[in-house]
């Protein structure tokens, strides 16, 4: 029994600390892949495109398909909201690289940025869930 109850603590855990690495992932691709001299932008903006629309699927899939946690404000805020606009700004981003080359880099910057942000604000998150919620339950099953 008591292993179920961890089972049952870890699983939001779970749930939301994949995403956080794929947000600090894709900000970390996206800035090698703005650093690399391209010939041409044809290449990047489609890989922009690629990064863009699978992170958009990605959080929608992940938040539909969860049933363990009911989210707050905060969580739809920074695992669903924040992130699809990061990641619909970045493909947006790349569609307009094809003839708007040097404005559409600001918005594969702000994507990248706002990546950065959520990854930070949803670790320090995870944190202070597992730091005052999960050892508390610890704590609960040693009694």
């Amino acid at each position: 029994m008591r292993k179920g109850k961890r089972e049952q603590r870890r699983k939001p855990a779970l749930l939301f600390g994949t995403p956080t690495i794929v947000h600090f992932s894709a900000a970390l691709l996206l800035s090698a892949l703005v650093r690399v001299p391209w010939q041409a932008i044809m290449i990047p903006a489609v890989l922009w495109a690629v990064v863009g629309s699978c992170g958009t699927l990605n959080v929608i899939r992940r938040m539909r398909k969860q049933g363990v946690y009911e989210p707050e404000l905060e969580d739809w805020l920074f695992h669903v909201v924040l992130p699809v606009a990061a990641y619909v700004v970045l493909t947006l981003s790349a569609i307009a690289a094809l003839s708007h080359a040097s404005e559409a880099l600001f918005g594969i910057g702000a994507a990248a940025l706002l990546l950065l942000f959520i990854g930070i604000h949803n670790a320090w998150d995870a944190v202070f869930y597992h730091v005052f919620f999960s050892k508390r339950g610890t704590d609960e099953d040693r009694r």
